[in-house]
């Protein structure tokens, strides 16, 4: 079995509230073993026997067949977790900035996205590999940063979503525990 962590698109926002737990009961008719989820914005770590694009698959036709929505998730394997958090090159926590990172399933999008975000006067931005990119916004001022802006667009929705370096630690963390 290959550890996996799953991050939801676009839950507990937008009228589309799923509580953990309920996630959880879903993902135990699937293929899955060892489901953890953390924290209440979607993040999941998994054992499976199936390939990323199976657990994507496998984990969007539950959230559609149980909650009843367009689901959309960045699958990433365990190791691939632990080694973008350390290509990250800014750091967890600063008193004037937050880390974030990107995740797509879409390397084309989050490429694309890339070069937007690169022309945006003042945006710090790093290509960790084709599935991720890290940035980082000022300290309260997340939602109004040129790039959150550019990042929430209609065009990048169904393809990526966007976590705090400190989730990405816990979430590497937890799928290490698997």
């Amino acid at each position: 079995m290959k550890s996996y962590a799953v991050f939801l698109r676009g839950i507990n926002v937008g009228g589309i509230n799923i509580k953990m737990a309920d996630l959880k009961d879903a993902l135990k008719s699937r293929p899955f073993a060892g489901v953890k989820t953390l924290l209440a914005s979607g993040n999941v770590v998994l054992a499976s026997e199936l390939d990323q694009a199976g657990v994507k698959q496998e984990f969007e036709a539950c959230l559609r067949e149980t909650f009843g929505y367009d689901a959309w998730v960045v699958v990433l394997t365990a190791d691939r977790v632990a080694a973008l958090v350390e290509a990250c090159p800014y750091p967890a926590d600063d008193a004037s900035t937050h880390t974030y990172l990107t995740l797509a399933s879409d390397t084309g999008v989050l490429a694309e996205l890339f070069e937007s975000g690169r022309a945006l006067d003042g945006t710090e931005l790093t290509q960790l590999g084709p599935e991720a990119l890290a940035w980082l916004a000022p300290t309260g001022g997340t939602l109004d940063s040129p790039f959150s802006k550019l990042s929430s667009k209609a065009k990048y929705k169904a393809a990526t979503t966007t976590r705090n370096l400190r989730t990405m630690v816990k979430v590497r963390d937890a799928a290490a525990g698997l």
